[in-house]
Order: C-alpha cells, then structure tokens, then sequence
C-alpha cells in the first residue's frame, strides 16, 4: 500500500489551529435537530441548512475538514457548485460517514454493535469519484456497573478495524470513533475505567488489520462522568482523558479529535482547552464536533434564509473559540468578543 496521498491528506486534516466539523448526522438525527426549531427534515430543508454550514465565510481558517452524510455528498450549494467541490476550493476536506448504524449486540443484553461493512469498499469507490477523501465509523459503548460486556468490546474493535483497513485500501483516511456514553450516572472514573478497556481493543484490532496508524485519525470521546452524576471541571477531564490516551494511544497516530458527546458548546471548548494547557503530547489534540458547532447556529438560523449570516457568525464564532482551545489559549470571556 503507497500511503503517499494518504499522508498528505493527514497533513492537511491536522493542520493547527483547526479541527473538524461534523456535519454527518444521518436523517433521523436531523429530524430530531430540526424538531426543535419546528422545521420538517426534508431534502430541501436539509440541504439548505448544509448550504449555511458549508458557505460560512471564514470557516477555512478553524476548520480543516468537514464530514458530510451521504446525502449530502451528492448534494450541491445554491450556486450549483457540488458541496465536496466547493469545499476543495475553500482548502477544506470533504470526507464522509460511512457506518450504516448502530443495532443491539445478539446474546448482549444493552449493548450494541455498528453495522456497514458488507459493500463498502464499492461504496467507497462511488464517494472518492463524489470527491471524499476521508471516512468515518461510529461505534457507540453503554456504561454501567456491567456493560460494556467483553463481547461487545471485541466486536466493536474487530468492526472499527475492518473499516479502517478498507479506508486505506481505497485510498482513505479512516477516523475510528469509538464513542463511550455518557448515559446514565457513572462516575468519571468508570468512564476512564472503560474508555482505556475500549481504547487498548482497538489499537490491538487494527494491529492485527495491518492498519497503518500514520495514515489514521481516533476521534474519542472525552473522559467523562454519566450526565445523571456530578459534573466535572475542565481540569478534571483533561488529566483524566489524557492518562488514558498515553497509556493506550501509540505515538504515531498523528491527531485525536474529541467528539463532544452531549456537552455543551461551551463545556466541550473549555475541556479541550484544559488538555491543550497540560503541555505537548505525542498527538494534536483537536475537536471534531457536531452538535457542539452546530447547535448555535442552528438556533438563530431556524429554517428562515434571512437568518443565514448570523448562523454562519455563530458558526464561525464557535470554530474559531475550538480553534483557540486547540492552542489551549481558550477562555470563557473570549465568548463576549467583538464580532461574534
């Protein structure tokens, strides 16, 4: 495997100061997000609300990469320009979800396991002619004093690692996101507890998958305590998430891009900050967030055109507030500055 064009396309992801936006969210996902602004999730509706996301001016300078939803893949911008095209333009990497879901785990009682693998290398083929570049999968942990069970551990690996070895047969960057909840009202130190039980499965998979950790991008969630329990400082997070990323992330994955799993826009940046201030690690530490981008933005575009600029300002203020926690230079009054 050459993975010349495979590292550049890592170059270009990990470039500081930016991260990655997360605009994949599969229909379902999105009826839900639009339910909440009272706006019906159809295909024009849909598309309209990627045309705000995606032509925001300014979003190249936090912004490294955008993952799309199929959907959207094929989809184009009001001026007709093809969403992953106009994207290449604004130096931004299109990329793409590519798992078909998640369902319950037979013989696990409250576990589940990502299905997607049968017919995706020829899919991957049919995106790279869309213009992606890059790939993502979803595998999802429940926490409790039981689960997740080893069964659903190893089978959430063994899948991340077949995708990923796919990706890179077909000239991808895979970003492997193994996603432990944060349902329920567990400690954060059960979440640490299980985040390094599902963190070292993985690497051990795509060890045996011959996947090259140069060419590949971990997207984590951060360590943290169940929503129903006592909330954790920014400072907490971070010693936690990063002692479990040296124990069990190797040094020559290039990057690990938190997903924000939940937290607020502002709790999400603050925790990425407070990692980014412990000093230098073997890996850029960045975000790649859906709702934590989006949910702003969301909330003063409202499915009305009128209101596109000051989505795409909310928008832009947020990247550029993740932009700022990736130097670890972020603080909450950097919320109230001119020009949001």
């Amino acid at each position: 495997m050459d993975t010349t064009q495979l590292q550049r396309t890592v170059a270009a992801m990990v470039q500081a100061p930016k991260g990655l936006l997360a605009a994949d969210e599969s229909n379902p996902t999105i009826a839900r997000r639009f339910a909440s602004i009272g706006l019906d999730s159809n295909e024009q509706n849909r598309r309209a609300w990627r045309d705000v996301l995606l032509t925001a001016p300014a979003l190249a300078d936090s912004v490294s990469g955008v993952i799309l939803y199929e959907e959207t893949l094929g989809q184009q911008a009001d001026d007709g320009t093809p969403f992953p095209k106009l994207l290449e333009q604004r130096g931004i990497v299109p990329g793409v979800k590519v798992d078909k879901g998640k369902v319950p785990l037979a013989n696990a009682p409250g576990d589940e396991v990502t299905e997607g693998l049968d017919g995706l290398a020829g899919r991957l083929q049919r995106y790279r002619e869309q213009g992606a570049r890059f790939a993502k999968w979803r595998a999802v942990y429940n926490v409790s004093p039981t689960l997740p069970s080893r069964l659903a551990v190893k089978e959430n690996a063994h899948a991340l690692a077949r995708y990923a070895a796919i990706c890179q047969n077909e000239g991808f960057v895979p970003i492997v996101e193994p996603e432990v909840l944060i349902d329920g009202d567990h400690t954060i130190e059960r979440c640490r507890e299980v985040t390094e039980q599902v963190l070292r499965a993985v690497f051990h998979a795509l060890d045996r998958q011959r996947v090259v950790l140069e060419a590949m991008l971990l997207k984590p969630s951060m360590v943290l305590p169940g929503k129903g329990g006592e909330r954790a400082t920014p400072e907490a997070v971070a010693q936690h998430t990063v002692a479990v990323l040296r124990r069990t992330v190797p040094a020559a994955v290039p990057g690990v891009f938190f997903l924000s799993g939940g937290q607020s826009p502002e709790e999400a940046t603050a925790n990425l900050a407070a990692m980014n201030r412990l000093g230098p690690q073997p890996w850029v530490l960045s975000f790649s967030y859906a709702r934590a981008l989006q949910e702003p933005a969301l909330a003063a575009w409202r499915g009305d055109a009128a209101n596109a600029v000051a989505a795409q300002q909310a928008l832009v203020h947020r990247a550029r507030m993740n932009a700022r926690a990736r130097e670890g230079r972020y603080q909450p009054a950097m919320e109230n500055e001119a020009g949001r």
